[in-house]
């Protein structure tokens, strides 16, 4: 609950305000961050503010990234009340307090973005802030999640809106709505490209639609791999994107090429990482010249091989039920039955018949109780009697191809190794959308009334891990350069140390008020010696922050 101070006109008496104590914690890197990045500039050019308001589009931006990053567990719905407790003043600008910010304002910023366009206003701040630098944009990680919402967000919508509506749900949620958010990244992990679409779009149309996208916008002078998981791996999308378009592609194991390559026992040649060992190959899938390259991957193997052995009981249970519905059918002739069981083990090729015999069932055709009398008509059928077991040579033979993938590409100048250093980073957008829905992260829950502020959340959302992944990437590239550490976790000296580790590093730091000769001067507590040297190596546009 907020409760206003209400200051009476009496003389300042010198020392401590205990009632001034407001906190600074991490945030005053998060608006270091959005300072030194200039994303002001951008909103103010694209949404300029309108005499009528105090706060302009992007101060407010600026507070919600604020709450973003917060990392308290408040969703961005309670937006006014994250503030109680904060140095708006000190964060924000001189003047503004806690009750500029409402609801209202927040809900009239958002309106702002989708009218402007979420994806546009995004390129433009990426365009403006990152593209100039040298983060690099070697390899363009793409892929897609979906976010569950609440509501009923019925499907009469405005141009150039999504449609909210069920979906594949990838957090078990099939009685909630969804929007889905494609994202690429660079391979530092941070966000170069957002785009939102209906709750029900295919990856494979998503990524490629992304892809597009992303030609017409970013622009670089070096060559750029777009990289992306087998969803997109599809005929029709190789042949869009055509042989001037580098991609790099898990190639999906449906695929028969790809199940025979797995499969081969021709030897593999070492990469330079001893943990991998590759094979090459020249493909025209889809009528596109490309390189596949077979990899064994150790880790992989070991972690395959533990589900494997694993799962061999619980398979076992299911091909025993499977065999058990089998067996209580009957059959009209014998051979009917042995075909069925030919195909139940053709079905299931890792089991093998232990024991297999066809019984002969005999029945009257007048329902009458007894054994039927010699000369009486009968109704003869047959059912199935076996039992399963492992077949050892089938489970020798998938035990080997345990830990094997295949990748392509369609430059072929990519060596096997550049190729598979290219495709690791596809763990970067991963971890993004991790971030996104991580619990602390609260504003990936979704509570907005209308479909256009949703898309205008989605950009909220990628614009917070922006600003969270390039702030990593400064604080590891600073430590690197001059030769500094951190304290990490585990107390040992790191120079790749997480965000997330860092601001909790910054968690007990606070303002307060001393009156000092008649005059109320602002202090900052709770710095010691390692948080100052993170704020020096990030500039002063994070150190004013804590002056």
């Amino acid at each position: 609950m907020y409760f206003q101070r209400i200051r009476f006109n009496m003389p300042l008496v010198d020392g401590f305000d205990d009632t001034s104590i407001l906190s600074i914690g991490h945030l005053g890197i998060v608006a270091g961050a959005y300072d030194s990045l200039q994303i002001a500039d951008v909103i103010d050019a694209a949404l300029p503010k309108t005499r009528h308001h105090h706060l302009s589009h992007a101060q407010v931006l600026k507070a919600m990234v604020l709450n973003g990053l917060g990392f308290i567990e408040r969703r961005l719905y309670l937006f006014p009340d994250f503030f109680d407790d904060i140095a708006v003043e000190r964060l924000l600008g001189e003047g503004i307090t806690r009750d500029h910010l409402n609801d209202d304002v927040l809900g009239r910023t958002l309106d702002a973005i989708a009218a402007y366009g979420p994806t546009e206003l995004f390129n433009e701040i990426v365009a403006t802030c990152l593209l100039p630098t040298d983060f690099g944009s070697h390899c363009i990680h793409i892929d897609t999640t979906n976010f569950s919402v609440t509501g009923a967000y019925e499907a009469e919508l405005d141009v150039g809106e999504i449609e909210i509506t069920y979906g594949h749900p990838k957090d078990g949620r099939w009685d909630l709505k969804r929007f889905v958010l494609g994202m690429a990244s660079n391979q530092y992990g941070v966000p170069l490209f957002l785009q939102t679409f209906s709750g029900n779009e295919s990856d494979k149309e998503t990524i490629l639609t992304i892809i597009q996208h992303l030609n017409e916008n970013l622009h670089s002078d070096e060559k750029v791999y777009h990289v992306a998981d087998s969803a997109f791996y599809t005929a029709k999308n190789l042949k869009t994107l055509g042989q001037h378009t580098f991609w790099i592609s898990r190639a999906p194991v449906t695929i028969k090429e790809v199940q025979d390559l797995v499969r081969t026992e021709d030897p593999l040649l070492p990469c330079t990482d001893d943990r991998y060992s590759y094979q090459e190959h020249c493909s025209e899938y889809a009528g596109i010249r490309q390189k596949w390259v077979l990899y064994r991957s150790v880790p992989m193997y070991e972690r395959e091989e533990k589900t494997f052995e694993k799962n061999l009981a619980k398979n076992l249970d299911r091909a025993r039920t499977s065999l058990r519905k089998l067996c209580s059918r009957e059959f009209a002739c014998e051979p009917d039955a042995r075909m069925a069981a030919e195909i139940w083990l053709n079905k299931h090729p890792r089991y093998q018949f232990r024991n297999l015999d066809i019984a002969t069932i005999t029945r009257k055709q007048e329902k009458k109780r007894g054994r039927p009398k010699n000369g009486e008509p009968v109704q003869v059928s047959y059912k199935i009697t076996a039992e399963i077991e492992h077949n050892p040579a089938v489970l020798a033979e998938e035990r080997r191809i345990l830990g094997r993938f295949v990748l392509a590409t369609n430059d072929p100048a990519l060596s096997a190794d550049e190729l598979l250093a290219n495709y690791k980073g596809q763990g970067a957008v991963e971890r993004g959308f991790r971030f996104l829905k991580d619990k602390s992260f609260r504003v990936a829950e979704v509570f907005l009334k209308k479909t256009s502020r949703i898309q205008a959340l989605a950009m909220v959302m990628v614009l917070c891990l922006f600003i969270y992944a390039l702030t990593e990437f400064r604080v590891r590239r600073e430590l690197e350069r001059t030769g500094e550490t951190v304290t990490s976790q585990t107390k040992k000296q790191t120079q790749r140390p997480t965000m997330k580790w860092v601001f909790f590093r910054f968690r007990r730091v606070r303002e307060f008020v001393v009156v000092e000769e008649g005059r109320r001067v602002k202090r900052v507590t709770n710095l010691n010696e390692e948080l100052r040297k993170i704020l020096r190596l990030l500039g002063r546009e994070y150190e004013k922050y804590y002056s």
